[in-house]
């Protein structure tokens, strides 16, 4: 799916947001250079899959340090490995750089299991980008959830901080 199109999608479910162009950023730091005085949350994302072939998508505020043994014990998962550019693009669409929560539209086998990081809704807004690393969308986390409610993946929400 297309940044625009993903957009009219949002749009068609009346889920407020505001969206900004900028130049590609392919990591937090660059994010925040970038950035400026953009309100809510800001997040990191990571693909991750196990040897059984297992995928997660971790959305994050952008300074958790995860612990990716603890956070496969909370899971079940077993062992983490990071999800490479192939099976990032051939299950969520996107290339390394624009990894996002909003990626999962184009999961339609339901193959990814979504985690959010708690600490995330309870900013006003979140900042996502929208299936491209050259723009930024901030959206309310009830919206947030009503967007991933409506294709179909509810995500699992943890706190980070009893990691």
């Amino acid at each position: 799916m297309s940044p625009d199109a993903f957009i009219a999608y949002l749009d068609s479910l009346g889920i407020g947001h505001r969206t900004f162009d900028h130049a590609p950023v392919y990591t937090v730091e660059e994010s925040k250079q970038m950035r400026g005085a953009l309100e809510g949350a800001h997040v990191k994302n990571l693909f991750l899959r196990n040897k059984k072939g297992g995928m997660w998508l971790v959305t994050c505020l952008e300074d958790r340090q995860i612990d990716l043994k603890r956070l496969a014990e909370r899971l079940g998962a077993g062992r983490f490995s990071f999800g490479s550019a192939g099976r990032l693009m051939k299950f969520l669409g996107v290339i390394p750089g624009a990894v996002t929560a909003f990626a999962v539209i184009n999961d339609t086998g339901g193959s990814v299991h979504l985690v959010l990081d708690a600490k995330l809704l309870e900013s006003p807004l979140i900042n996502l980008h929208p299936l491209t690393n050259a723009m930024t969308t901030a959206i309310s986390p009830a919206d947030l959830l009503n967007f991933l409610e409506s294709v179909n993946h509810a995500p699992e929400i943890i706190d980070f901080d009893t990691l």
